[in-house]
């Protein structure tokens, strides 16, 4: 898988994903998610990088790179700096945490983060 659109918008034929509406929405079912590989998503018409990190644990920030902008977090290498999971970008190498956005290379810069869910097998990301 390399893309996905919300799964709710497919199903219901809703215009609701490309609104820019902010709330919750509805990406993917979880096992559509491999453990420790990242998947590039269009939501709300905002790119978001998800990465699958345990059974029932998602994390949601931008696709974009903080220090390039080029579109690419979602190739980023997983990893931990203690009990902080982190990102490093596919690019440079800033190694970012996947919870606060928090870049421990280079201190001025950020990832945005979203909070997900997972309800009854789907994840849902908050914009």
């Amino acid at each position: 898988m390399t893309a996905t659109l919300e799964l709710g918008a497919l199903e219901a034929g809703m215009d609701e994903a490309v609104s820019g509406i902010a709330g919750w929405h509805t990406v993917c079912r979880v096992d559509d998610l491999e453990v420790a590989w990242g998947e590039a998503a269009l939501i709300a018409g905002r790119q978001v990088a998800l990465f699958r990190t345990g059974a029932d644990v998602v994390f949601a920030v931008a696709h974009e790179d903080p220090a390039t902008g080029a579109h690419v977090m979602a190739r980023g290498i997983l990893g931990s700096r203690g009990e902080r999971p982190t990102i490093a970008s596919p690019l440079h190498k800033e190694v970012y945490d996947l919870e606060t956005g928090e870049c421990f290379s280079s201190p001025d810069l950020s990832l945005a983060t979203f909070r997900t869910r997972i309800a009854g097998g789907v994840v849902e990301i908050e914009l």
